[in-house]
């Protein structure tokens, strides 16, 4: 069986409101519900932990009952930091299991099922699979020597690897320069793919971001290019 862990852990301080980010309403729902909507479209037989601090769970499940939703999902608990809410995510795992575990930004909810396809599949042929776009705006260097924009990509989410790798990768102490799961497993994996990621597959962090988001969703702007 395969999994994703989504981790949604933030407080929305960048938001300017009360209201944690992954909890705003897009269309009529909430990011988080969008965002667990597309991994079950992607396969109804996916194990689907989502990381929620604690003093958020309660919230969580009133708004489940307000929306009807009843998509089945595994609750873990939030962490001081992302590697530890990983951690937690992959301790709800069984021993005994296998497979593929994608890990997932809870407020990156408008990638495609497409995306999420190609990402397990590379991890299925090599020991991590990360998706990449361009960068598209100028780089500047403060400092000496030239940055060639062409030798960097931005990294996206859902990041995919064996279940193997992923533990032993979590086993190991935190680290300051563990900035996301591809950090964490960079030194067991034998192989490694970057795929193509979408454009549209954003994080939300800002206000501009959900009117963004609402324009992308509006007009299909997150369908695959066929």
């Amino acid at each position: 069986m395969d999994h994703a862990i989504i981790v949604a852990g933030g407080k929305g301080l960048r938001m300017g409101g009360e209201i944690p980010k992954q909890f705003l309403e897009l269309q009529g729902l909430p990011i988080l519900m969008h965002t667990i909507n597309r991994f079950r479209d992607y396969s109804p037989k996916l194990d689907i932990i989502l990381v929620l601090p604690v003093d958020q769970q309660e919230y969580w499940h009133e708004l489940c009952k307000k929306h009807s939703f009843n998509v089945n999902v595994r609750i873990a608990n939030g962490g001081d930091t992302r590697y530890q809410s990983v951690r937690n995510g992959l301790a709800m795992i069984a021993d005994n299991e296998s497979g593929v575990v994608g890990v997932h930004d809870g407020v990156r909810p408008l990638l495609t099922v497409d995306l999420i396809e190609r990402c397990f599949a590379g991890a299925r042929m090599y020991d991590m699979c990360i998706p990449v776009v361009p960068v598209v705006d100028t780089l500047y260097h403060i400092g000496e020597g030239n940055v060639q924009r062409a030798d960097y990509r931005l990294v996206q989410t859902p990041q995919c690897f064996p279940l193997s790798v992923m533990r032993k990768a979590y086993n190991q102490p935190f680290s300051e320069a563990f900035t996301d799961d591809a950090s964490v497993c960079s030194a067991f994996t034998d192989s490694e793919s970057h795929i193509d990621g979408e454009p549209t597959n954003i994080k939300i962090t800002r206000p501009v971001d959900m009117a963004f988001a609402e324009a992308i969703l509006k007009g299909g702007l997150n369908k695959p290019v066929c």
